[in-house]
This record gives C-alpha cells, sequence and structure tokens, in this order.
C-alpha cells in the first residue's frame, strides 16, 4: 500500500527524504521529511542502525509529522522500528493510520506466535 498525502500542487517525482538525529537527554529523535520510498528505506534503516547504538537508555522517537509518501517498503521499515520499541509521532491522518495499522499488525503477529508457542508445548507425556 502506497500512501500519499493530498498535495495536488507537489510535483510527481521520487523526492527526496530527509533524516535528521536529535539527541536530548530523555530521547533520541529520528526526524523524517519527505517520502519515505525504497530508494530511501535503506538510508532510514541506516541512520537507525547508527543513532540505535548511541541510544543509551533513552527513548527512541520517530517524528513522521513531515512524510509526505510511505511506500510499502517504508511501512515494513517502520514497523521493523516498532518492533525493536521506537515510539512514533505523527501530525496527519494518514500518518497516523499507517501506524494505527501497523500496531494492529504487531499485535496479530504477537497473537500468532504466543499461539504457535502455546501449540507446540507438550508436557510429560508429550501431549499438547
Amino acid at each position: 500500500m502506497v500512501c500519499e498525502l493530498p498535495f495536488k500542487d507537489a510535483p510527481k517525482r521520487n523526492g527526496m527524504l530527509r533524516i535528521s538525529v536529535i539527541h536530548r537527554r530523555r530521547a533520541c529523535r529520528l526526524v523524517l521529511e519527505g517520502t519515505l520510498i525504497a530508494p530511501w528505506v535503506a538510508e532510514l534503516r541506516t541512520a537507525w542502525k547508527v543513532a540505535n547504538g548511541e541510544i543509551e537508555g533513552r527513548a527512541f522517537v520517530v517524528d513522521l509529522r513531515n512524510v509526505t509518501v510511505i511506500s510499502q517498503e517504508g511501512e515494513n521499515a517502520l514497523w521493523e522500528l516498532m518492533s525493536e520499541g521506537a515510539k512514533f509521532h505523527c501530525g496527519g491522518v494518514l500518518t497516523k493510520h499507517v501506524i494505527q495499522e501497523l500496531r494492529r499488525r504487531s499485535k496479530r503477529n504477537s497473537t500468532n506466535a504466543i499461539q504457535t508457542m502455546h501449540s507446540s508445548v507438550v508436557d510429560d507425556r508429550g501431549r499438547k
């Protein structure tokens, strides 16, 4: 699913993604601005790895308030960050919706993993 905010005057092109890392006492923040699409998803992952090594117990926040496009690859990267414990700040309806859907996906995967784990547990006699 590719999500694009309805900016009719914006030119239709691949665009750019600006990633800023802001270190504060309580949190490390990745501020994303622009288009979170395939060419830039690798850059996001690299920035995440570098910043993640420097958080030293602080919260990790991804700021999506100025993201205009999120591709499927971008959604997958955000889901990975969510799975690693990142928190998100969203500004528009679309980015809020994407994050809500990713949270639902995360909960479904957690539930499926727990069900799989329970179905593979056996007692002393080999019964499930």
